[in-house]
């Protein structure tokens, strides 16, 4: 019996530092070419928080706090035959030094101010800039 599909969960993770966003570009998987924030899929039982402090240490080397939920979008890659719902968390730079852990996944990691991103952006972060949220003047009560 074939396995319904369903949309998988992935969590992107707005990083802050001195007003300006993290952003890598993708290899090796789908979007590559594609900039995008760091994060993943939400695994099961998992909280988005812990998620995304995960997903930035594997994925960067670097530490986050002032996790915060913040919205999302729904994402359809046509091409590839994939759906996901992104739930995006604002969070600010803690400590360490950004880098490549993941080479084969990342081809390198920048940091950009909020709407001054390059060229190719990855279909989520696309959807996001659709919703006129801007991170870095969000304030949470």
């Amino acid at each position: 019996m074939e396995q319904e599909q369903r949309p998988k969960v992935g969590v992107g993770v707005i990083v802050i530092k001195d007003g300006k966003i993290l952003l890598g570009k993708r290899k090796g998987t789908h979007g590559e070419g594609s900039w995008a924030f760091p994060g993943g899929h939400l695994e099961f039982g998992e909280r988005l928080e812990d998620c995304a402090k995960r997903e930035v240490m594997e994925e960067t080397g670097i530490t986050i706090k002032n996790i915060k939920k913040l919205t999302f979008t729904n994402d359809i890659f046509k091409e590839e035959n994939k759906h996901y719902i992104t739930c995006y968390v604002k969070t600010d730079y803690d400590s360490g030094k950004v880098q490549i852990m993941e080479p084969n996944k990342c081809e390198k990691w920048d940091w950009f101010e909020w709407n001054k991103f390059p060229e190719n952006l990855f279909i989520p972060l696309q959807n996001l800039l659709k919703e006129e949220v801007d991170p870095t003047k969000y304030e949470f009560k």
